[in-house]
């Protein structure tokens, strides 16, 4: 457009007016939801709608404008910012939406996991708290302290000097499968002669301690002792007998695998040494490799709490079982005698103790002294255990508790008896029967009480596993299988099997078959493990 020069004219810029209200009758709907949009695009009503999803508690409202919207808000027109201040009130109408999705409550089944419940927790911790101490008390006000030196430590302790003996000369059975492997890798005896001299070490090995333990007058829990290291080198030296013979049918003989071996691999197809040997007895390991990972450093401050914790997780372990599981054993009738209420009533009151016992048992040994022992000596996979505490049934619970009896049972006997074509059912009752047999092994021999208890507890475990496997897939609900897992743990499980221990251990120093099972008087009983006496009842009973 020019004008009459020929000069060039410039429209004026658009004004941008407010669409008008509806006035009337004359109402229409489409230019205020027009304009509506248009404001409350602006980033002063999405912080607005922001704020007020927040305090609704809506979190699917849109996010707060990023800081470089603010500042171009900010630096922009001011009546633009006016007129958006005057929108961002209606996200605090009445005319604002407040249900905007379906949502569950957050105790409904379909999300319950997913939301946090640390504040439940706490709740349940001060309930526990305040209930245990309560109980606690109660327990000193009706028997008093009943703990006695004894317990840790007494004057027949002395006497089980043999057994301190038949510890400190486990370590020549190592040395001697070294020697033997040392021999087969220079080709100085064939495959089979190793194997021999093997088998030879490793019964030698666990029927020592065995015999040492029933020719002393010892006491129990040294015998446990002594049998659990056994069992313990007896486990690591099947697999470094077993790993070295695999290795060199790999390396020597060339036997092929289905898939190559990585570098990583191929770094552990070594010949043992001697300081290989000496760190694999010491590592809170039972697999043999001839490297493992290390961590760099050693954590002095956290390995000194890890002491200090572990020793007062000790100290709770003796006191729940002098003070609490041994006088209810001791007040119970013998299960053959007493009515079947009776022995329902004696499982119930063990059972909130022997959870206890356990998880603290567990605590102590899994988390605090294989960590120990792993800071001290760089070990570098930790994985003592994994989160059995949400398994579901009682198979997945046995494959997550104590990983690396785990692996030593997959390693060394299902896997190999799967190579050689036996079936899967089969190979998992050879697993449960070799565990069953450790054991019965580490129970019977310092108790000596053969009954077959800890055998039977362990066999036990295949039909339990079977059932909780048909009740899981026919609830199919995660919740019902971990709490059907947590019944048999707490009430049938633990309960049944320390009143069968406490029945061991409160049994007579007499010939087996007079061994009872329950409180005994002092007729016939010497000095034992310890001497508990209720203050209230006129019952002693010597450990």
């Amino acid at each position: 457009m020019e004008d009459s020069n020929g000069a060039e004219i410039k429209a004026p810029p658009p004004v941008h007016r407010r669409p008008p209200r509806p006035r009337g009758g004359c109402f229409t709907p489409e230019g205020f939801v027009a304009a509506l949009r248009r404001r409350l695009s602006s980033g002063a009503a999405v912080a607005a709608r922001a704020s007020f999803a927040a305090d609704s508690g809506d979190e699917s409202g849109p996010p707060e404008p990023s800081s470089s919207h603010r500042r171009r808000d900010s630096s922009g027109d001011t009546s633009s910012a006016a007129g958006a201040g005057d929108f961002t009130a209606f996200s605090f109408r009445a005319a604002a939406p407040v249900h905007r999705k379906a949502k569950e409550s957050p105790l409904s089944s379909d999300a319950i996991f997913k939301q946090s419940h640390a504040g439940l927790f706490n709740l349940c911790i001060v309930v526990l708290v305040a209930v245990n101490g309560r109980l606690i008390i109660e327990n000193l006000m009706k028997y008093g302290l009943l703990i006695r030196t004894g317990f840790w430590f007494n004057s027949r302790s002395l006497r089980d000097w043999p057994l301190l003996m038949c510890c400190l000369s486990l370590p020549a059975f190592p040395l001697g499968a070294f020697s033997v492997e040392k021999l087969a890798f220079r080709n100085v005896i064939t495959d089979a002669v190793a194997t021999c001299l093997h088998i030879i070490l490793t019964t030698t090995e666990i029927v020592y301690p065995v015999l040492v333990i029933l020719m002393c007058d010892s006491a129990v829990v040294s015998g446990f002792l002594l049998m659990f290291i056994a069992c313990i080198v007896w486990l690591k030296l099947v697999s470094f007998a077993h790993t070295n013979h695999d290795i060199r049918q790999l390396t020597i003989s060339g036997k092929k695998v289905d898939y190559a071996p990585s570098t990583d691999d191929m770094d552990n197809l070594q010949a043992p040494t001697l300081g290989s040997l000496v760190y694999f007895m010491m590592a809170p390991t039972l697999c043999y490799q001839p490297s493992y990972p290390r961590t760099a450093n050693v954590r002095k401050g956290w390995l000194i709490r890890q002491i200090i914790l572990y020793l007062i997780f000790t100290g709770i372990q003796g006191f729940i079982i002098e003070q609490y599981i041994n006088p209810i054993v001791v007040d119970s009738q013998h299960p053959l005698k007493g009515g079947l209420l009776n022995a329902v009533e004696t499982v119930l009151r063990l059972s909130l103790p022997n959870v206890y016992l356990w998880l603290c048992m567990f605590y102590c040994f899994f988390h605090l002294w294989l960590n120990i022992l792993a800071e001290i000596l760089r070990f570098g996979d930790r994985e003592f255990y994994k989160d059995w505490w949400n398994a579901k049934t009682i198979d997945e619970y046995w494959r997550k508790w104590n990983m690396p009896v785990h692996k030593w049972i997959v390693r060394h006997i299902y896997f190999p008896c799967m190579r050689s074509g036996i079936s899967k059912e089969v190979a998992v009752f050879v697993s449960f029967f070799v565990s069953a047999v450790l054991h019965e092994l580490c129970v019977a021999v310092p108790c000596r009480i053969l009954k077959f208890w800890a055998f039977l507890g362990i066999m036990l475990q295949i039909p339990l596993i079977t059932l909780t496997s048909y009740l899981k897939s026919k609830f199919r609900d995660t919740m019902a299988g971990n709490m059907m897992f947590w019944f048999f743990f707490c009430i049938y499980g633990q309960p049944m099997s320390s009143k069968s221990r406490s029945g061991r251990l409160g049994a007579p120093r007499v010939a087996p078959w007079q061994a009872t099972v329950g409180w005994t008087t002092k007729t016939g009983l010497r000095p034992g493990f310890f001497y508990l006496r209720s203050s209230r009842r006129k019952k002693h009973c010597y450990y």
